[in-house]
């Protein structure tokens, strides 16, 4: 074991991972990484994106083999060839991007790929499987749910939830738990960090992935930090504090961007919005936006802010209303309408919406500017090579391996080309961005806010739409506070997360 590991007290480590390594070509993924998780503990794993992180998980799972280093299952070495012999062996996965199939229900999807509670079972015995499924969510927060309700009906944090239970259903020994929390709002959060508990207090080890610090120490009762392929250090939560981790992730001190003063002129607009409405999702919603100004939606899942950035880019078929931008009236429910008049979307959803998974970082970063690096329809490499390494260096993306697939990246670097690609088109006057760091660490985050600030500066009218309080407060000029597809409050002066936590969900009203 390296030194700086602190072994859990008074318990026995369940999983024991010593000096796993790993390379792509030249590379070096994982460099000597070790620590261990005890039974009913909860351990998180912190770093920065492409700390390796994911590629420890993946190892962890067999979805990846170590070049060295071993991987131990109550002092046993463990044989993970692959993701189904690692399910077997006892360790389960609720992966970053929900895998339930919206379409199927609840006792469907809690099925699929289960080696324990199979499709088997549920031919000779469906009720007995179903008095399972039931115990299942019930442990993890979900009494009285209905295990035929198709998932489709369900909240996302009841989505997440149900994932918990399907892991869960495993038996598992080890559950590993990759951003549970990132699409969620506080009060799902909530009652994802209670299921969290209950799974520790069965005796299942615990692995928590986060890059929200806080909730890391609150719930985690030991923290791994990596930085860079290497193991930094393994602490008790209760003895480090946020600054104390940010330093280890970044290896320097954390600073915090200086709050921007609008560079506009208050009487050029940008973007005018009367009377946008969506069904039952968004009341009408109206907005004079200036040039050079950074407008920020502030509402959780459900509030009506993506539908706003949604309805603005032409992506809401029923949308109805008057939006007008600098070259006119914007035609609604037309994107392409919408891109031809400046106004860029970029969704929160990249996998299925913003990247071409199976081409290289390279292509991904430059799929929407290849009339600047063409001649008489040719690709000019020698363009292409500097306007990649340019954008590279933009978002912090190490300039070494872009011909790999973006798939390889981890989900924040991912993050990170799609908001390069597309926020420094240069016939971009309205900018709207859903969830701009959702999964980035604190140094790519830091890295985004800059180019945002950038376009603002630029003269390009910006909305975005979140649900991080630090993000709200530290990155907009305007915030507008959303709920249930109203406009709550306009906030343009200084403001506090607590108000604005109080807008968004009236934490009197719901949080456990």
């Amino acid at each position: 074991m390296q030194q700086g590991i602190t072994e859990p007290l008074e318990r026995q480590p369940v999983l024991t991972v010593d000096g796993l390594t790993l390379r792509f070509g030249d590379n070096l993924a994982v460099d000597n990484v070790s620590f261990s998780v005890a039974r009913g503990e909860i351990h998180g794993l912190v770093g920065h994106n492409g700390a390796g992180k994911s590629t420890v998980i993946k190892m962890l799972t067999g979805q990846l083999q170590p070049d060295s280093g071993t991987i131990g299952l109550d002092s046993e070495a463990a044989r993970l060839r692959s993701r189904r012999a690692a399910q077997r062996q006892g360790i389960s996965l609720v992966d970053q991007e929900l895998s339930l199939v919206p379409a199927l229900s609840i006792s469907e999807n809690m099925r699929l790929g289960s080696v324990r509670l199979g499709a088997a079972d549920a031919g000779i015995r469906p009720r007995l499987t179903h008095v399972l499924e039931r115990e299942l969510l019930t442990s993890v927060g979900l009494p009285g749910v209905d295990v035929n309700t198709r998932v489709e009906e369900l909240t996302l944090g009841q989505r997440q939830l149900v994932e918990i239970a399907r892991a869960l259903g495993q038996r598992p020994r080890v559950m590993i738990l990759d951003e549970p929390t990132a699409t969620l709002n506080e009060t799902e959060s909530q009652y994802v960090y209670a299921a969290v508990r209950r799974v520790a207090e069965q005796g299942c080890a615990v692995i928590f992935v986060s890059h929200r610090l806080g909730e890391v120490l609150a719930l985690c009762d030991h923290v791994t930090v990596l930085r860079d392929a290497r193991l930094v250090r393994t602490c008790n939560s209760a003895e480090t504090d946020i600054a104390t981790l940010m330093a280890d992730m970044l290896g320097e001190a954390p600073h915090r961007l200086e709050r921007r003063v609008p560079a506009h002129d208050e009487e050029t607009p940008g973007l005018s919005i009367s009377g946008l409405a969506v069904g039952r999702e968004l009341a009408p919603f109206t907005l004079d936006a200036s040039a050079g100004t950074i407008y920020a939606l502030a509402g959780q899942v459900g509030s009506g802010a993506s539908t706003v950035l949604r309805a603005l880019g032409g992506l809401e078929p029923s949308a109805v209303g008057a939006v007008r931008v600098a070259t006119g009236r914007l035609r609604l429910a037309d994107p392409a309408a919408a891109a031809k008049a400046g106004v860029v979307v970029i969704s929160n959803d990249r996998k299925s919406e913003g990247l071409f998974l199976s081409r290289s970082i390279a292509t991904n970063l430059l799929a929407t500017r290849l009339s600047a690096i063409s001649r008489w329809g040719f690709i000019q490499r020698i363009r292409q090579r500097r306007r990649v390494a340019a954008l590279a260096e933009l978002v912090s993306l190490p300039n070494a391996g872009l011909g790999r697939p973006v798939s390889s990246l981890s989900g924040g670097n991912q993050q990170k080309v799609f908001i390069a690609r597309t926020l420094l088109r240069d016939d971009t006057r309205v900018l709207l961005i859903d969830e701009p760091t959702r999964g980035v660490d604190v140094g790519g985050r830091a890295a985004i806010h800059g180019l945002i600030r950038r376009a603002a500066d630029a003269g390009v009218t910006v909305l975005f739409a979140s649900t991080e309080l630090d993000e709200l407060v530290d990155l907009a000029d305007i915030i507008i506070t959303m709920k249930d597809g109203r406009v709550v409050r306009q906030h343009s002066g200084t403001v506090s997360a607590n108000e604005l936590m109080y807008d968004m969900v009236h934490i009197s009203e719901g949080t456990p």
